[in-house]
């Protein structure tokens, strides 16, 4: 039986995966946390704190495996268990050279954030994607034989970052190409402003929160405000600011189903968050630190739940090929009911 591994990072991404595996039940499928085998992004990990917001964080590493075990899915952290005949990955921006042999599919989790002269200095130079700091090179590095993508927007963007357009496939992006299903759901509000935060400082990155906070303040004009915030973000100072300069009685959560609450809101406000795509998917008005318009266009297909089993289609016909990586055209690829398995949770 062939071997497939599923790189996982944050929950959304892990979840991703598993979805498209579940798919998948004629193959061997494995998980691990997104790795490095560089010297120097392990030793800061070993030394310093200056990854902790990332994805290769310990406790990142901790949440996701967590959630694989109590799936009943298979671990194999680093891939030091077995060889494998392809690597679904959740991000191209590091990519270990102990796979680099192995056939290889990029899968988009959620928006890109914004590109900016540092993605341009680090990309001129051919520098690692990840002197960004940040995802803005997330899917253009190239180095992946197929890129599953949320929309025909999102090929057109990353082609113009430099990702071949051949290999690039409008498949949708899992747990965002079904969002009319959250306006069935038991949220107690109604009728709010919403604002959804962003992990900026947390992933070192400057940002004016009481000017955010005042701003939204503004943009509610007394209309109900509730703030949910980033899942990266540290909840004390975020909760203090919020309930410095926004008026009182002002709802906060950090945690709880982002998407109900987005489907209860009136307004979006947000500042670089893939949960805009939800506001825009359901006909809400959103603000963006993005140009909305351009997010419109960017915004993921929504095919009812198909993107995981689309994707899982491409997985299965590339590990299956027989001929060598650059004679597969991933644009072939029919689209047919992709099998389930029974025991795997979706």
């Amino acid at each position: 039986m062939q071997k497939i591994l599923f790189m996982t990072g944050s929950m959304n991404q892990t979840i991703q995966m598993q979805g498209i595996a579940s798919h998948l039940p004629d193959f061997d499928c494995w998980f691990s946390q997104l790795f490095s085998d560089s010297k120097l992004l392990n030793n800061l990990l070993d030394r310093s704190s200056f990854l902790n917001a990332t994805i290769l964080a310990h406790r990142f590493r901790l949440a996701s495996e967590e959630y694989l075990t109590n799936h009943g899915l298979q671990i194999d952290y680093k891939a030091r268990l077995n060889q494998y005949d392809l690597v679904v990955y959740c991000s191209d921006m590091i990519m270990p050279e102990s796979l680099r042999h192995c056939k290889s599919i990029w899968v988009q989790e959620g928006m890109i954030d914004k590109y900016t002269v540092k993605s341009q200095i680090v990309k001129k130079l051919n520098l690692p994607p990840y002197w960004c700091g940040d995802t803005s090179l997330n899917g253009s590095s190239n180095n992946c034989d197929v890129y599953c993508v949320a929309s025909e927007g999102y090929k057109t963007y990353l082609t113009s970052k430099g990702t071949y357009a051949g290999k690039i496939v409008v498949t949708g992006m899992p747990n965002y190409d079904n969002l009319e299903q959250h306006l069935d759901n038991d949220f107690l509000y109604q009728g709010y402003v919403m604002v959804a935060t962003t992990d900026m400082r947390e992933t070192y990155r400057y940002e004016n929160r009481p000017a955010f906070i005042t701003k939204a303040v503004e943009i509610a004009n007394g209309r109900q405000l509730l703030f949910k915030l980033h899942p990266n973000e540290d909840v004390t100072r975020a909760t203090a600011e919020i309930m410095r300069f926004a008026p009182a009685g002002t709802l906060i959560y950090d945690s709880g189903n982002t998407n109900h609450m987005i489907a209860n809101c009136c307004e979006l406000i947000t500042q670089y968050s893939t949960v805009v795509y939800t506001g825009i998917a359901l006909g809400k008005k959103v603000h963006s630190w993005f140009d909305v318009d351009e997010l419109k266009k960017l915004s993921p297909i929504q095919n009812g739940g198909a993107s995981a089993g689309n994707i899982a289609q491409l997985c299965r016909a590339y590990a299956q090929h027989s001929g060598a990586k650059n004679d597969f055209n991933p644009q072939q690829v029919v689209w047919q009911k992709a099998p389930v398995a029974e025991d795997v949770y979706v």
